[in-house]
């Protein structure tokens, strides 16, 4: 009898864990499905380069600077970097935040403020905050549509060759930023490599 009770036990344990599985990969299947739809307009290949209006650092006061995205990449030569695009009205941007400025003391992390406000708004929003990586303004979202930004937060990696290697859309943990970032530096762009063959 106790042996009975034992197989049935076992046996109803592999047919709820089997159904669990069955759930858990459905679920996966149907995370995927959504990201890829998300992300079906996000940059690929070469980054494209645009003109750049960046709110002022913590501390400074004044007027805007005008730059390039090319220009701020040439100041971190050699490097993979990241391209945050957040807004202050944003919950999730608010909760990714503390990972972003984790990742900022690591790499360079260029902000995109989209919808937010001019840039003196953008600044004060960044110094009440704690945000301490670089922002360029996108008051009208025109910046953020023109590289497919949908919603946001939205993380696009480029390689330091300029290639976009990783995009991606909606909460990104901190330890698969640090990850799609080291694999963008550790491993150089096909087409990089096959110019210097």
């Amino acid at each position: 009898m106790l042996n009975a009770l034992a197989t049935r036990a076992a046996q109803s344990l592999r047919k709820s864990w089997k159904q669990h599985l069955t759930t858990l990969a459905l679920a996966w299947v149907a995370i995927v499905a959504v990201d890829t739809w998300r992300m079906r307009d996000l940059p690929q290949g070469p980054a494209p380069d645009v003109a750049l209006v960046m709110a002022p650092n913590a501390g400074a006061t004044g007027a805007t600077v005008p730059t390039t995205l090319a220009a701020w990449r040439a100041q971190h030569p050699g490097q993979a970097v990241a391209v945050h695009f957040w807004a202050e009205w944003c919950s999730i941007c608010k909760l990714e935040e503390p990972s972003i400025a984790s990742l900022s003391t690591d790499w360079p992390v260029l902000g995109v403020a989209m919808q937010s406000g001019n840039a003196e708004k953008v600044a004060q929003v960044q110094r009440q905050r704690s945000m301490p990586w670089q922002t360029a303004v996108d008051p009208q979202g025109t910046l953020s549509r023109s590289w497919g930004v949908r919603s946001v937060p939205a993380l696009v990696v480029i390689d330091a060759h300029g290639q976009v290697r990783f995009a991606t859309s909606g909460y990104t943990p901190e330890w698969a930023m640090r990850l799609r970032l080291w694999w963008a530096q550790a491993m150089p762009h096909r087409s990089a490599l096959l110019s210097k063959q």
